[in-house]
């Protein structure tokens, strides 16, 4: 039986033949839990072949779905392991500081548990797949007519993926990590990391700590932080409060007990309803929730923030149910002071 969610409207094409065949092969091929969405995409497919004649748009849907299909598997596995993202130039070389710097954050960071992965390219890619364990990375390469081959320093190959798509290669980027390491680079570093920043702005991704790696000496991210300070924040264009979502970080040290610091005591965060739901690794005291409550009442919209249980939803997907919980009413804007309660959450 369907667990179809209450008051779904129905999403169908129109032609009873066909919609009778795609609930049948939705129900054939889905757990009942996740039935309805099936149907629903079979049904996208089935809209796609009755409204388009275009060749290429056909191409482009097809390939893009392969893709995320794919990419979804081989990360299913380690959904529960916590991911270090790196980027940086394709160019760097072997002997740069920067690449360096990036193989012995890969080697430090992996060692604590973590994954780490890269554009699977040359450069700062190529060291931190150098870097990393055994095992314990992916390589999310793109196909580019000038470059780039896959570097040959990642051990298991089932855990290349080769894209067609920068867009595809993005959302996993963002999907599969829980941490971002930038070091220097060019255009695409800087699409890299504005994108990320924009997307926690705007809470289209979670919270996350976001470091800015350059080797002592270097002025790449120094320079780069004097034009945000001066333009973007001086001219109004983003708060003084969103400079709070990333850090720069000189030493693998710095970088490794920011990401730690991240994760010290809040896990990860759900949003139900008009709640947000913040799942810690272990209780705080009354004494911090009321500290959190006198400093942070500028983001809620109303009540406070306070100890909560696991909600239904959480229950029935067994989403870290046995994880103590912070529920509070979110305003749903101020994302950059969001990450800025993370932070008051994780100090002891």
């Amino acid at each position: 039986m369907s667990i179809r969610p209450k008051n779904l409207k129905k999403y169908e094409t129109g032609q009873k033949g066909i919609d009778a065949l795609i609930n049948k092969l939705a129900k054939q091929s889905s757990l009942p839990e996740t039935e309805h969405l099936l149907q629903q995409l079979l049904t996208t497919v089935a809209k796609f072949g009755q409204e388009s004649n275009d060749l290429a748009d056909l191409k482009m849907v097809n390939n893009t779905l392969k893709e995320l299909r794919y990419s979804f598997k081989i990360f299913a596995p380690y959904r529960n392991i916590k991911k270090v993202i790196i980027f940086g130039s394709a160019r760097s070389k072997k002997s740069s500081a920067e690449y360096k710097l990036a193989e012995k954050l890969a080697r430090k960071i992996t060692k604590k548990g973590y994954m780490v992965v890269t554009g699977g390219g040359p450069g700062i890619m190529e060291a931190g797949n150098k870097g990393a364990l055994s095992g314990m990375e992916f390589a999310l390469n793109i196909r580019l007519p000038f470059e780039q081959s896959a570097n040959p320093y990642i051990d298991e190959k089932d855990k290349i993926i080769n894209f067609k798509y920068f867009f595809t290669r993005k959302l996993m980027f963002v999907k599969e990590t829980d941490a971002t390491v930038l070091f220097p680079g060019g255009f695409g570093t800087l699409d890299e990391g504005f994108e990320m920043l924009t997307l926690i702005q705007t809470g289209k991704a979670k919270p996350r700590p976001i470091i800015l790696m350059e080797p002592k000496g270097f002025s790449y991210w120094t320079q780069w932080m004097r034009f945000v300070k001066q333009q973007l924040v001086g001219k109004k264009f983003i708060n003084k409060d969103d400079l709070s979502l990333f850090r720069i970080a000189n030493s693998v040290d710095q970088a490794v007990e920011f990401i730690d610091n991240f994760y010290k005591i809040y896990h990860s965060i759900r949003y139900i309803g008009s709640d947000t739901i913040l799942r810690l690794n272990k209780e705080i005291s009354d004494k911090k929730i009321k500290l959190l409550n006198k400093n942070f009442k500028d983001i809620l919209k109303q009540g406070t923030i306070q100890r909560t249980g696991p909600a239904a939803i959480e229950l029935e997907s067994k989403d870290y149910i046995d994880l103590p919980r912070l529920s509070l009413r979110f305003n749903r804007h101020d994302f950059s002071r969001l990450s800025q309660l993370i932070d008051a959450i994780n100090q002891d």
